[in-house]
């Protein structure tokens, strides 16, 4: 029999009258559904609260970024404000000639780039129209001060005379006063706390010539970096050699003639009104705009936070939805289709997404504007103009809020649906189903992102690679719920409370799965990110080349020409009580004559060790590929040679100290030296036992170069630039004359930063001299850095192992109650609580290790693959094992399973209960 479509009665309303039923009938769908969200918001106080906290958290910050984001990027006029102060223009003389400026003066374009020695007040005045005031302000002026044993040049000053009138708005005074005389300085706030002075402490020059009183707390709003305020010393002039500008007061309006007139003589204008058009507009950088690429990451890592949040909110709505299965039965009962179940349990989402919008977008505007000062100071490093939000990007951030509480509770909404009316009724658990479908998608996802993260990283485009990364992690957590289920499969092996504790993560994989996939998440990206920063620092550390031996220091006169060698007997004494240093060997330079400086020395490699072509280069295809195919050009770019040297005269008391040589080259090489030759480091500049040396002027007063061939000697060392040592005989061939320099020592040790100071500190006597050291490569180790990503996935981890423990204490109350009333002792409670925590903690992190060593592998690959294409050779990136995330991630299960177990009531509920 088949049903046919029923005709419509004549009493029938219009058509157009049952769509706006549906609407209306929709309307009041939501509507009701909203009113039952409120109830149960109020009714689950301490759920409510989880999901707002998680919520409010990430848009409180997000909020908070927004908001900062949006003070610190000062307008034009805002801009110009903080740099004039009360002054009419700002003057900065670039040029002898014509030159073209922007609007602001940031930028300009001048033919003639000779630069005058010194401009005077006077020189300006003459340029600008009669009654004007001229006020020189020279910054980044070098400011070297005593710090205990220490010279420190790291705060620079800026010169200018606060006290004038026309000073007056351009910096503000915090505490004290600004410098009357030469002896007085000011500082801000910043060097306050690098120095470690305070108003009326006193400052002593580096070279020990005076010193200076703080007398004031004062900024420069447009810069808050460390910076110190010195009043000018001599005459009204000012030397090009620091950034110097004028700032002027002229008696009338800024006008387009006085800015032609201004730039016809080199000097670029900076004023509140723009200066006309001129090309140089069409070329004005474009700042700290976004690229696609840049855009593309920010929204996948905005992508993976909205999901990691999704997950830890999710387990929260399926337990509120186990919790209502009679309501919700009833609402179905009452006649309410699958659909407006759904809704019953997505308004929860939308109400509490709402909620949370509200709340953390309000607190994230309320903390930026209360942590603003400290914000301009320690973020963007200058004042803002005035309190502003984002409209824009907090309306984005309230929508991504209601949407991640929409999508958490999404899932839990499908399975209300398809609950089984007359158990929910009954108040009984329905049967689980899970299909076999999500498996096969999240492993299709799962492989998806893995071949697209090895395209990226061929590719070397972050936003691709980060994309794979996102896929990949949605593929393992559509597949969480099977492996949760294969895992409750040997819980018949296991005693009590992990069976209980495994069994109760099967059946309430709702809840579980989210919980697992959050740790999941958040230890897979931190320890592919952890694995790449520490093959990246293994890179590092295999590339760096070393200056000197790691024992060698070497100490130097300032100004050899005019204050002559130093005295060996203070070096030496400085040397062995500091530095424990028995041997000292005098350093001799060698250089051209007339002019000392004026050529280069270096050997020439013999040809078939001479690579045709030069890194960074540009090159086609095809060149690259013979690049590649030639032998000489097999070397990675750090040892390339460019016949670059470190050279020195010797005889070879100097040489072990300078090239850590081996006693049997130290032999072999001295020798050599003695016979007129030469040592160098690198081996392949050697030919036959001989090296051919050259001298190449670079200054049109030396005339003649000069070349020979010496007998030569390599040793092992793998010294960049490497060290060229001639032996007088040698450098007599080349027409080469010597001085003294300083001298070589060899500590017995590698000497450490407090060794280093001291002896630097006893070498003062001596007069302005340096001392130079090995420290290294000279870059931070990311140690830090990867305990830093532990953390935060060990707080994730934490964190999804309480609420999910939590949640199921709260539902297994039934189970805890027949335990108890079949004799259970009350440690059983404590025990399962630790289990459950140990379920969710250790299988998330377990998988999580999994899938980040298995992405940084696939990625490292790729990348090595893409390295061997190009030319110049670069380094592989070894495959190297985070062991320091990875060591605090295995603790952090176990911290969650004790913090479970301790912070869980060890007695055991009885409640009567009626079938």
């Amino acid at each position: 029999m088949s049903l046919l479509p029923q005709s419509r009665p004549s009493h029938e309303l219009p058509p157009g009258q049952p769509r706006r039923s549906r609407l209306a009938e929709t309307f009041g769908s939501w509507r009701a559904a909203l009113r039952i969200a409120r109830r149960e918001a109020t009714r689950a106080r301490g759920r409510t609260a989880l999901v707002l906290a998680m919520i409010v958290l990430p848009v409180l910050a997000l909020s908070f970024i927004a908001v900062s984001a949006d003070m610190a990027q000062l307008d034009p006029a805002e801009k110009m404000d903080q740099r004039l102060g009360d002054a009419d223009a700002e003057l900065r003389v670039v040029s002898t000639g014509q030159l073209a400026q922007n609007a602001d003066g940031s930028g300009w374009d001048a033919p003639d780039d000779r630069i005058p020695e010194t401009v005077t007040v006077d020189d300006v005045l003459r340029l600008l129209p009669e009654g004007s005031r001229a006020l020189p302000v020279h910054r980044g002026v070098p400011m070297p001060v005593r710090d205990g044993t220490r010279i420190r040049d790291d705060v620079p000053a800026t010169e200018v005379d606060l006290t004038d009138p026309l000073a007056a708005g351009l910096v503000r005074v915090h505490e004290g006063r600004v410098p009357a005389t030469a002896d007085e300085v000011a500082l801000n706030r910043a060097a306050r706390r690098t120095l470690g002075v305070d108003v009326g402490g006193v400052l002593s020059a580096g070279d020990g010539t005076g010193s200076r009183t703080v007398v004031g707390v004062v900024e420069l709003p447009e810069s808050l970096e460390p910076m110190a305020f010195l009043r000018p010393a001599g005459a009204p002039s000012g030397s090009l050699h620091h950034d110097t500008v004028f700032l002027v007061d002229l008696p009338g309006p800024v006008t387009e003639d006085l800015f032609r007139h201004l730039n016809r003589n080199g000097v670029v204008v900076g004023a509140r009104v723009s200066a006309p058009s001129s090309p140089v507009e069409a070329v004005r950088p474009l700042g700290n705009s976004l690229g696609a690429e840049a855009i593309g990451t920010g929204m996948l890592i905005g992508g993976l936070g909205l999901l990691e949040v999704v997950l830890l909110v999710g387990p929260a709505f399926a337990v509120g939805v186990r919790r209502r299965r009679r309501e919700l039965a009833l609402v179905a009962v009452a006649g309410g289709d699958a659909a407006q179940l759904r809704r019953v349990v997505l308004a929860d989402g939308v109400l509490l997404g709402c909620l949370g919008a509200a709340v953390g977008v309000a607190l994230g505007v309320l903390s930026a504007f209360a942590a603003r000062p400290l914000v301009e100071e320690f973020v963007f490093q200058h004042r803002f103009a005035g309190y502003r939000v984002w409209p824009a990007a907090l309306g984005v951030i309230a929508l991504v809020a209601v949407l991640a509480g929409v999508l958490a509770a999404l899932a839990p909404a499908w399975t209300a649906a398809r609950q089984d009316v007359v158990a929910g009724l009954a108040g009984r658990r329905g049967a689980p189903t899970h299909r076999r479908l999500w498996l096969a998608v999240g492993v299709l996802l799962a492989a998806t992102g893995l071949v697209i993260a090895g395209i990226g990283a061929a590719m070397v485009r972050s936003s691709v690679i980060l994309a794979g990364l996102v896929l990949g992690e949605l593929g393992l957590v559509f597949a969480t719920p099977t492996l949760v289920g294969l895992l409750a499969r040997l819980g018949r092996f296991l005693p009590l409370a992990p069976r209980i504790a495994v069994r109760d993560a099967s059946r309430n994989r709702s809840s579980t799965a989210p919980a697992i996939s959050a740790v999941m998440a958040a230890v897979a990206g931190s320890v592919a990110l952890g694995a790449f920063l520490a093959s990246d620092d293994i890179r590092s550390d295999g590339r760096y080349r070393p200056l000197l031996p790691d024992r060698t220091v070497l100490v130097t006169a300032d100004d050899p020409a005019a204050d002559g060698p130093l005295g060996r007997a203070a070096v030496t004494a400085a040397a062995q009580n500091h530095l424990g240093a028995a041997t000292v060997a005098p350093l001799i330079e060698a250089g051209c004559r007339p002019v000392f400086d004026a050529c280069l020395v270096s050997a020439v490699p013999p040809p078939d060790q001479v690579c045709p072509w030069r890194p960074y280069d540009a090159m086609s295809e095809a060149e690259q590929r013979r690049a590649r195919a030639d032998q000489r050009c097999q070397r990675p770019s750090e040892d390339h040679l460019d016949g670059y040297f470190q050279v020195a005269v010797d005889d070879g008391a100097a040489l072990p100290m300078l090239t850590g040589a081996t006693p049997a080259e130290v032999a072999d090489a001295t020798a050599v030296l003695r016979a007129g030759g030469a040592v160098v480091t690198d081996p392949r500049y050697l030919a036959d036992g001989r090296l051919h040396l050259r001298v190449e002027p670079d200054d049109d007063r030396v005339v003649d170069a000069a070349t020979a061939t010496v007998p030569g000697y390599a040793t092992g060392s793998d010294l960049r630039p490497p060290w060229l040592l001639l032996s007088p005989a040698a450098a007599d061939r080349l027409g080469l004359a010597v001085r003294q320099v300083g001298w070589a020592v060899a500590a017995d040790e590698p000497p450490g930063q407090r060794q280093r100071d001291r002896f630097v500190d006893a070498l003062e006597s001596l007069g302005p001299v340096g001392a130079q050291f090995e420290v290294g490569k000279g870059f931070g180790s990311t140690e830090p850095l990867l305990l830093l990503l532990a953390g935060v996935s060990a707080l994730v981890t934490v964190g999804a192992a309480g609420i999910a423990t939590g949640l199921a204490a709260a539902e297994g109350r039934a189970d805890l109650s027949t335990l108890a009333s079949v004799g259970a002792g009350p440690g059983v409670r404590r025990l399962l609580s630790l289990c459950q925590a140990g379920v969710i903690a250790g299988l998330g992190s377990l998988l999580g290790i999994v899938a980040g060593l298995g992405s940084a592998a696939i990625i490292l690959t790729f990348t090595n693959r893409r390295l061997t294409e190009g030319w110049p050779v670069e380094s592989p990136y070894p495959l190297v094992v985070p062991w320091i995330t990875l060591g605090v991630l295995v603790v952090v299960p176990l911290v969650a399973m004790a913090g479970a177990a301790l912070l869980t009531r060890s007695r055991l509920p009885v409640e009567r209960r009626l079938d």
